[in-house]
């Protein structure tokens, strides 16, 4: 059997130029494919049979196809390249095949370190990276996890669903901290009245209003940016809330910024709405607008001097 073998060897190497060693190693390669191929699809059928979770086939599926791939390079790289003679250069090659073949985990392992490093949020904190935001509930060595904020739900109240990042997206996506640093946001509130109501009055009511919500804020948050400019250029000339006054289609937009807590947006909104509501219910002077059609006679109710010559 030998004989044959060698004078098939021997064959080949006349026909291709391949030397016997070469044909050899080529032989011994293919063997051990095959052999990891077989016994991969025999652990397969094994995990099919001995479970009908779906997470847990695929985790084991994915964890025996890397043991068979780190296992097949292992093997390949001592036919090729002996096992001691060339040590260093094996090791070379197997530090890039598990570069290549593991490249997401790799990253998520660094960004973790990363994480832990340079810190740029914590567990607790409320952020946002990239299209996702929530508060960090867990952190680990592949991800970090999300209690999800926004999304159909309006001014970042919770979701309820939890959701699992890769840390790698640390290098790739932006991150927003909500609560480190400054530890307050700004919010504003457009409230639109007519053309006819006596606006300044309106923007005096929501000034008291917005002064009356955000007296303890203001002392609080300046406090808070003596802190946060030790270590950010963060600077803010006023602190104190400010309404704003543009002109749309509809009538006079006031626009009401104040300083607020992230995880109480929605629940100072309310209450300086029920406020508004309120005051000007209080006022026939003052009315909100809305889209409407009107009909508007430029001779009978223009001012005198921009009314359109006869």
């Amino acid at each position: 059997m030998s004989d044959w073998l060698n004078d098939i060897l021997e064959s080949v190497e006349q026909w291709t130029g391949v030397s016997d060693a070469t044909q050899g190693r080529l032989l011994e390669t293919a063997i051990v494919v095959l052999v990891l191929m077989v016994l991969r699809n025999v652990a397969l059928r094994v995990l099919r049979r001995s479970t009908d979770d779906v997470r847990t086939r695929y985790h084991w599926r994915k964890v025996i196809t890397y043991t068979a791939a780190v296992i097949g390079i292992f093997a390949v790289s001592r036919i090729w390249l002996g096992w001691l003679d060339n040590l260093g250069t094996f090791l070379g090659l197997l530090s890039a095949g598990l570069a290549i073949a593991l490249k997401d985990p790799i990253v998520n392992v660094a960004g973790w370190l990363f994480i832990l490093w340079r810190r740029p949020f914590l567990v607790g904190d409320r952020i946002q990276v990239g299209d996702q935001a929530g508060d960090v509930i867990d952190q680990r060595i592949f991800q970090f996890t999300l209690l999800e904020i926004g999304n159909w739900v309006d001014a970042d109240q919770s979701t309820g669903r939890i959701i699992h990042v890769p840390n790698g997206k640390v290098f790739t996506e932006p991150q927003a901290n909500y609560t480190r640093g400054f530890s307050y946001i700004w919010n504003e509130l457009p409230v639109l009245v007519t053309f006819e109501s006596d606006w300044k009055k309106a923007k005096g009511i929501l000034q008291d209003i917005a002064n009356k919500h955000a007296e303890e804020i203001s002392s609080e948050a300046e406090r808070r940016i003596l802190e946060a400019s030790r270590n950010f250029m963060i600077f803010y000339s006023s602190l104190t809330p400010i309404v704003y006054t543009s002109v749309k289609d509809s009538g006079v937009m006031l626009t009401l910024r104040y300083l607020t807590d992230p995880r109480r947006r929605r629940g100072t909104a309310q209450a300086i709405w029920e406020d508004i509501l309120a005051a000007f219910h209080e006022h026939d002077d003052i009315d909100f607008a809305y889209p409407t059609t009107r009909f508007y006679d430029n001779m009978a109710e223009g001012k005198p001097g921009a009314r359109a010559a006869p």
